[in-house]
């Protein structure tokens, strides 16, 4: 976004608040702030969705409690809490990224069935930007690998958008009845085409739209339609026939609410996001609400587009980490199996 000077403030803030939060535990303090551990487009949405929160849990309970934020790559987000980043609760892009605190005991293991919808509370999907009048005339998977298309899309190591933009380009190849090794030389041919590789989505999106970067942008639909409002005339979406249903996934901190006495404010927090109210502001912001109703009255805003779900090609979101995103995996033998003068940077 133009105003990508946000994020050193933003991060500050958390460096603060986290400062705040660590002291108040070392003292034994029971705290009324609590930290939202997300991923990197999700600023806009909580800047939104907190201060009204903040009003109901007021009314409902005499309390007021104050929230910090922190947003990155969400891979490097929960790897970041795994690290000791006192999280209340963690809101991240994918199933596996929360299921990587389960591992470490952090999260209960059944904390994918304590909320509605295994957790999700909205749902997204990836899709293409391109740049005005679409001159490269991208349209579907197929043309990313062109020999005169220039890709950005993030790191699959440490960013959400990064790995489903992986598994959609896969995807868009197994959907269509094609194997695994044809998949893989398309996954091959494709990263030919990424010069760099941003830590997170929100990176990613001003490489692409402040550096000017790259023909196409693989990047999540709210991101993809905020960018079109911010710079209207400029960019346009582009939706491709298939790509995948992301499912976006929602946790309090185990272990970290019970030390703090957070729970509390972290379950009626999290709780909120189902209600009618967070789920028209999550519509407004760009992110598919679970609400039927909701979303049927933004689906002018959601092109049907057909959307697969994990399981075409892994058991379930954990599967597809390891099979993909863990040491010497799928996208560990992508990089390896490339000219190095055709890889991109990583930065």
């Amino acid at each position: 976004m133009r105003t990508a000077w946000v994020n050193a403030g933003a991060l500050t803030a958390v460096v603060v608040a986290v400062a705040l939060l660590i002291g108040k535990n070392i003292s034994g303090d029971t705290s009324t702030q609590i930290l939202n551990v997300s991923y990197d487009p999700t600023r806009e949405l909580f800047q939104d969705l907190n201060p009204r929160f903040i009003e109901k849990y007021l009314k409902d309970t005499g309390k007021r409690l104050t929230i910090a934020q922190s947003h990155g790559g969400s891979s490097r987000q929960a790897q970041a809490v795994i690290d000791g980043v006192p999280a209340d609760v963690v809101t991240l892009a994918l199933p596996s990224d929360v299921d990587a605190l389960r591992k470490r005991g952090l999260v209960a293991a059944d904390w994918d069935r304590r909320l509605p919808n295994g957790g999700q509370p909205y749902t997204s999907t990836i899709v293409f930007v391109v740049r005005k009048g679409n001159p490269k005339g991208i349209e579907d998977w197929s043309d990313l690998v062109r020999r005169d298309v220039s890709v950005i899309t993030p790191n699959p190591k440490t960013s959400g958008n990064g790995k489903l933009s992986l598994l959609a380009a896969w995807g868009s190849v197994i959907y269509r009845g094609g194997s695994d090794a044809a998949a893989l030389e398309y996954l091959r041919q494709l990263y030919r085409h990424v010069p760099v590789l941003d830590v997170g989505a929100r990176d990613a999106t001003n490489t692409f739209t402040q550096e000017k970067l790259g023909d196409v942008q693989l990047t999540w639909e709210n991101e993809a339609l905020l960018e079109a409002v911010e710079y209207k005339g400029e960019l346009e979406i582009v939706y491709p026939l298939v790509s995948i249903r992301a499912e976006p996934s929602v946790a309090w901190v185990d272990s970290n609410v019970a030390h703090r006495k957070t729970e509390a404010y972290a379950k009626a927090y999290l709780e909120y996001l189902y209600t009618d109210q967070a789920q028209e502001i999550i519509a407004q912001h760009g992110y598919r609400p679970i609400n039927p109703a909701i979303f049927m009255r933004h689906s002018a805003q959601f092109p049907p587009v057909n959307l697969f779900s994990v399981t075409l090609f892994a058991k379930n979101w954990e599967d597809a980490q390891q099979k993909f995103f863990a040491e010497g995996g799928i996208y560990d033998e992508v990089r390896s199996a490339g000219p190095k003068q055709d890889q991109a940077v990583i930065r």
